[in-house]
């Protein structure tokens, strides 16, 4: 789908009036007058007509005349709500030059085969829940989950096509292999006593971290950036990445009495995650030996599952976890070093605070 340079100056100019009110609203929260904004949307303040370009695109492809697919459409913009991957591809584009219709069509195609591979993951981890709401699956069934899943995907095939661009197009195809590699390594993962840390850092790096590189990578070459920025900005993204997953796997040690919330989901759920590892790997065999056999056998009562919680905290590998995120997160933001100060380059920076302190 492209814009016309009519449409796009009409949105830009729509777009200034909302910075003004923007500006109004920031200074109301400082003055107790309103709710603040949260982290998304302060960040968002920095690229306001280019959010809108990329809003206006989006809707656009989404549009179907199938009664079924309009619901997906409706799922779609639920869990896109946040946009926290188009935003820090239309930012790296912005550091770098200018936001234009490759850009749009890298940030529209990644976000809609990330929402692909989660309808996905829903079904192959037979999710009910999710930490927003209930799954996909769950609300329909998994043949329309799986149809609705690969429609997505397609679209986002579509808009690479579109791009007449062969680097997105081998961008999107790599990625597609990266997030089904990752999840097959999550499911095949040996027994948490013969896992290492290396086998989880590559599991997340395919799982989660190859798509945030991919984000800003894309984003940089459709800006025209030198080869030695690309390089940096690709770092950028994958450190983001792995900070984001590092930090969901720490919040599930972590219980939310506000929303029901309990800790432990992953470990229920069989997922081998820093945290756990780290402890496992650091214990003696005689504090650990109970804990291997309940993780192995499954047998996991709310009790079992509480006292593994416990014993994560007690032999250290959520401190440990936290200590590697807060090193990745300095390893993102020093790739931004060389990178002249600017509104866009903070933004950037506020998008590795949001991935590590993201509240789940």
């Amino acid at each position: 789908m492209y814009l016309t340079v009519k449409v796009i100056k009409k949105i830009q100019k729509k777009t200034q009036r909302l910075k003004q009110t923007a500006k109004m609203f920031t200074f109301a929260t400082h003055t107790n007058l309103s709710v603040p904004m949260n982290k998304i949307e302060t960040i968002k303040q920095t690229i306001l007509s280019e959010i809108s370009l990329y809003s206006t695109a989006f809707e656009e492809v989404l549009k179907a005349d199938n009664p079924m697919l309009e619901v997906v459409r409706g799922y779609v913009k639920q869990k896109t709500a946040v946009q926290f991957r188009p935003l820090i591809t239309l930012l790296t584009a912005k550091l770098v030059g200018e936001v234009n219709q490759l850009t749009l069509d890298a940030a529209i195609s990644l976000e809609l085969l990330h929402i692909a591979s989660l309808i996905h993951e829903d079904v192959l981890d037979d999710t009910t829940e999710t930490p927003e709401n209930t799954s996909f699956n769950n609300r329909w069934t998994n043949k329309i989950a799986i149809l609705s899943g690969d429609y997505i995907l397609s679209i986002a095939l579509i808009c690479g096509t579109n791009s007449k661009n062969v680097a997105l197009l081998k961008s999107i195809a790599s990625i597609g292999m990266e997030l089904s590699d990752g999840e097959l390594l999550q499911l095949i993962q040996k027994p948490i006593s013969h896992t290492s840390e290396a086998d989880y850092f590559k599991m997340i790096r395919r799982k989660t971290a190859q798509m945030f590189a991919t984000c800003t990578e894309m984003a940089a070459i459709s800006a025209n950036a030198d080869e030695q920025s690309i390089q940096h900005l690709r770092n950028l993204g994958e450190y983001i990445g792995i900070c984001y997953q590092l930090n969901a796997d720490i919040s599930d040690y972590f219980a939310d009495n506000n929303d029901g919330k309990i800790a432990g989901n992953d470990i229920r759920n069989g997922k081998n995650t820093l945290p756990l590892i780290y402890a496992m790997l650091n214990s003696e065999n005689y504090e650990n030996e109970q804990i291997k056999q309940w993780l192995n056998d499954r047998n996991l009562s709310p009790e079992n599952l509480q006292k593994t919680v416990d014993f994560v905290h007690q032999q250290g590998g959520v401190s440990y976890a936290q200590t590697q995120l807060d090193i990745y997160k300095n390893k993102a933001i020093n790739e931004l070093n060389d990178f002249a100060d600017s509104e866009v380059k903070q933004s950037l920076i506020q998008c590795v605070e949001y991935a590590a302190n993201k509240e789940y």
